[in-house]
């Protein structure tokens, strides 16, 4: 965990094998098949320059194909070099350590944004969605993906006294250090006071249960889920429920200029340069390094 007294606490992975024990090895087929439909129900087909916030290994990367270029976010370093391995490093990808809460990229950059199993680790949501808001362009796409307090498995171990937290009040429950389960009020009320108008919601992972993924084949499973994604629209009682939500500000008249930004003062950046080892902030002399093809603004 990396804190700072200026800023929320944020989860690093640095040195975790979470690609390898938790989704190759960890039987979870089931959950990323079913994230995988929900992307391609919310994605544009086709788009300019996507951000990934939470990118880690880049487990769902390859699924933002119709993006001429994609920005891959993570705090860790080590998790971008496993998505740099498992991508490569060719122009469509661009991999950045960073602070969700301090983008460093300029305004209205981005035509979409994505934050998938990513938001469940902020102690400060609505300071993280703004900040998404602060990078998107008008009207462009921000999908969201939540740990929902409000399943069916939390409502009946409450009722069934097997559970001290009430899965039905507005506020998160951390269940464990920095781990957060959102109930979807307080998500829609976040996206709105951020700048976001909600279009749709599709509930998923339906069937997270050991015994049913057990004794049911996943593709059954996984079949069943998205016939009952859509329902997301009207309730969301499922452990995890993907939104699409879109930027509601002006289109501001011309050109942008610039790409990244400094996250300690805010100014733009110089251009960068592909053989550039560092980015060095001209208004507050800040020296953020170039690590491997990784830009690095944790400092």
């Amino acid at each position: 965990m990396n804190t700072n007294s200026e800023h929320p606490p944020v989860i690093d992975y640095e040195g975790s094998d979470y690609q390898t024990s938790f989704w190759d090895e960890g039987g979870r087929e089931y959950e990323d098949q079913t994230e995988k439909i929900a992307l391609k129900r919310l994605l544009p087909d086709q788009g300019d320059l996507l951000l990934e916030i939470g990118a880690g290994a880049g487990r769902n990367t390859p699924r933002y194909s119709g993006f001429n270029q994609v920005v891959l976010l993570d705090y860790s370093l080590t998790q971008l070099q496993q998505a740099q391995q498992n991508l490569g490093q060719g122009d469509q990808y661009i991999f950045v350590a960073g602070d969700v809460y301090r983008l460093p990229f300029i305004n209205d950059l981005f035509d979409c944004a994505t934050m998938i199993r990513t938001l469940h680790h902020m102690k400060d949501p609505l300071a993280a969605i703004s900040q998404v808001q602060r990078v998107l362009g008008p009207g462009s796409p921000f999908l969201l993906e939540y740990a929902n307090k409000q399943n069916l498995k939390a409502i009946l171990r409450y009722l069934l006294g097997r559970q001290d937290w009430n899965p039905f009040s507005v506020e998160a429950v951390e269940f464990a250090d920095l781990n957060f389960d959102f109930h979807p009020r307080s998500i829609r009320k976040w996206l709105t006071e951020a700048g976001f108008n909600l279009e749709r919601q599709l509930t998923l992972s339906h069937f997270r249960i050991k015994f049913l993924k057990k004794i049911v084949p996943t593709g059954v499973l996984v079949f069943l889920d998205s016939i009952l994604q859509p329902t997301g629209q009207w309730w969301q009682l499922s452990p995890s429920v993907f939104t699409r939500s879109r930027t509601d500000k002006p289109k501001l008249p011309g050109k942008l200029k610039g790409f990244f930004q400094c996250p300690g003062c805010g100014s733009a950046l110089p251009d960068r340069e592909l053989d550039s080892d560092q980015l060095i902030c001209q208004s507050c002399s800040a020296v953020y390094p170039v690590i491997d093809g990784i830009y690095d603004f944790r400092n």
